[in-house]
């Protein structure tokens, strides 16, 4: 049965043959050209209106997805790994994964007339404007931490992240239970270890970057010697070490590249987490290491300015010291100091009085405690007052363990964001 469009072309053409229209006059009637309605002209004299229609018409394109690659795309879709994927991770997978390499518009069409809809949010926001791109990759660094329910567990853990002002690149990532300072310092790790010193970095107002107001208006009088005007956090005496200028945004819009890739990130790793089937947060940050290559290589952009100004780390530096949580203690006439209310004796006695010592804390060495460049070991002062210690026994060490973790606990795992509140 021919189509309205076919019957005119039919009337006409008939019309044309019998001499009551000119080509023309049926060219312009169709939108044709005159050489076009000639041709068809000769093919209705010698084979009949049926040429009208066009030869693939009731034939599927060759080009149809086949519907067994539909059904299989459906299937992957309603799974539990790949159900909370947006649209084009979904089609990167496919094609990663499934060897199925299908068009997002092919994709879409098929999903949507499906019923099924993109999980990913396009929120209305206010515009802001956006502020240009640093010239050189290392410039400047972006830093953040994001609470979210990665695991879709219904609990929520902080992803902490640099990312490189000019071309995007994420330099660190790093997931604790809270947002903490353990989650920067190993980000900062991360970031010294693959691309060195940043020239800045770009952080917000917590704790675990600069002291709140109360803080600073109690600075010791040594630190006042020693020209300090402002207090300063644990964070902000390694950056200051290591010559990375440090300043606060005022909002999260002004960092809006890192705001940014926690949207992609909260959008695309609770599905990598499924499909490589990690669910704890000591997985994640393994997965992490390699993924970072994986988003980089995506989405990463080229900086204005070829040159990179990431300082190289000098050689002298320790990395497990250098990013510890450090305090400086004179010991007393028995060799005791203390920290956060609990007190320590060295154990070697050859040190005077008043020795000024170096203590570092940290979940990759312990504690540590140095003086004129000599590591000495130390005990909790609650066993030495205790009878027939022994410092071999499982319950001296555990009890020595059990003291460095509530230190640890303390200084690194504590909430930055409820720390800050608390203080502000």
């Amino acid at each position: 049965m021919l189509k309205q469009k076919d019957l005119k072309r039919v009337t006409l053409i008939e019309a044309c043959i019998k001499g009551e229209c000119t080509v023309k006059q049926v060219a312009t009637a169709l939108g044709l050209s005159e050489r076009r309605v000639k041709q068809i002209k000769k093919e209705v004299k010698e084979n009949g209106v049926k040429s009208i229609q066009h030869g693939n018409r009731g034939r599927k394109p060759k080009n149809t997805i086949p519907d067994e690659t539909r059904k299989k795309i459906l299937e992957l879709r309603n799974s539990y790994q790949y159900e909370m994927s947006n649209f084009k991770h979904f089609q990167e997978l496919l094609k990663e994964r499934e060897n199925i390499d299908i068009s997002y518009s092919a994709l879409y069409n098929i999903l949507r007339n499906a019923g099924i809809k993109s999980p990913k949010k396009h929120r209305k926001t206010k515009l802001h404007h956006r502020r240009k791109r640093k010239e050189c990759e290392g410039m400047m660094l972006q830093a953040d931490g994001t609470p979210f329910d990665w695991f879709n567990t219904g609990e929520k853990y902080s992803l902490h992240g640099f990312v490189d002002d000019a071309t995007g690149k994420i330099t660190g990532l790093y997931m604790c239970k809270n947002e903490c300072l353990l989650g920067y310092l190993e980000v900062l790790r991360q970031t010294l270890e693959n691309y060195g010193i940043p020239i800045s970095l770009y952080p917000d107002k917590y704790s675990v970057f600069f002291p709140p107001k109360k803080v600073n208006d109690h600075i010791t009088i040594e630190e006042q010697l020693n020209g300090r005007e402002k207090g300063i956090t644990q964070f902000g005496r390694i950056v200051e070490e290591l010559g990375i200028e440090m300043f606060p945004a005022s909002s999260p819009q002004a960092k809006g590249r890192i705001e940014r890739l926690w949207e992609t990130l909260q959008s695309r790793l609770v599905t990598e987490f499924r499909i490589n089937n990690i669910q704890s947060i000591e997985k994640a940050n393994e997965f992490l290491i390699d993924y970072i290559k994986k988003y980089n290589s995506q989405f990463a952009v080229p900086a204005t300015n070829s040159k990179s100004v990431f300082l190289k780390l000098p050689k002298r530096y320790d990395l497990d010291e250098l990013l510890c949580v450090r305090f400086e203690r004179t010991i007393d006439n028995a060799g005791v100091f203390s920290i956060n209310n609990s007190k320590f004796q060295i154990i070697d006695k050859s040190l005077p009085p008043k020795t000024k010592i170096q203590i570092y804390l940290s979940q990759k060495i312990g504690m540590r405690v140095k003086a004129n460049n000599k590591i000495y070991d130390v005990e909790p002062l609650e066993l030495i007052s205790k009878d027939n210690i022994d410092t071999n026994s499982l319950d001296y060490h555990q009890w020595l363990a059990d003291v460095v973790i509530e230190l640890i606990n303390e200084f690194y795992l504590k909430d930055a964001k409820a720390s800050y509140k608390s203080l502000a």
